[in-house]
């Protein structure tokens, strides 16, 4: 594999593990409307395809409208300011990063969390690490549709050549596909290997440390699975 010398990332579930914080203001905004909980499992599957999906599926079926509404609004109110007492990058994620901006590689995060969080946890985070960080906002498709890709490189002021996509999920395969970059999924967020090949995974990469030999061309002891095709 050749190095690259971009990089689009993923958020939840590939930087950071914000499951528990998700889970928790999922779970206080039922509570506001007297709604049944989500357990974390539930909730871990719920996400992905942004916070409005986040909320249908996390309310009963037959819900009135009006009320997932408000229930979406008491969530993102109360993640804005929950949203990180529980989260933390995953180990060995901040490594990866560092050695990616020392390989002179240029960084992005884009992810279908609302902008202002998605801004706010990668300040909080990464610091200087991460120049452009882009959530979902109105009159931008969220993934898989490509915009906020594209948005990314254009924001980096870089081409796609040369540039490769990294998640955890079935939605950043179809993102990639989209994009028409290649893809490298991550095993230990919030989707396993088996399900990420089920889903057409390429190249399914176990921990940030591999994934960061595999991104510079270094060699690296810790192996990484190829399920299907080739990039």
């Amino acid at each position: 594999m050749i190095p690259y010398s971009t990089v689009i990332f993923d958020l939840d579930g590939t930087l950071l593990d914000t499951l528990q914080d998700l889970a928790d203001s999922t779970n206080y905004a039922l509570a506001l409307h007297k709604l049944p909980r989500r357990s974390l499992d539930e909730v871990r599957r719920f996400v992905g395809n942004g916070v409005g999906l986040l909320i249908h599926r996390a309310v009963p079926e037959g819900t009135p409208e009006d009320v997932e509404a408000r229930c979406l609004a008491d969530f993102r109110a109360h993640y804005l300011l929950n949203m990180e007492h529980r989260t933390a990058p995953y180990p060995g994620v901040l490594e990866l990063l560092d050695g990616l901006n020392q390989a002179g590689i240029r960084l992005a995060v884009v992810s279908n969390k609302f902008d202002g969080a998605v801004k706010g946890l990668c300040q909080a985070y990464f610091g200087d690490r991460v120049k452009v960080a882009i959530g979902e906002s109105q009159g931008v498709a969220r993934k898989p549709a490509p915009d906020t890709v594209f948005r990314a490189l254009k924001e980096l002021g870089v081409q796609a050549q040369g540039a490769v996509y990294v998640g955890d999920s079935e939605v950043d395969i179809q993102t990639a596909r989209n994009s028409g970059l290649p893809c490298l999924s991550v095993s230990w967020g919030f989707r396993d290997a088996p399900f990420l090949a089920q889903h057409g995974a390429q190249w399914i990469v176990p921990s940030p440390a591999a994934l960061l030999a595999l991104l510079t061309g270094e060699q690296n002891d810790e192996s990484f699975c190829l399920s299907q095709g080739d990039l």
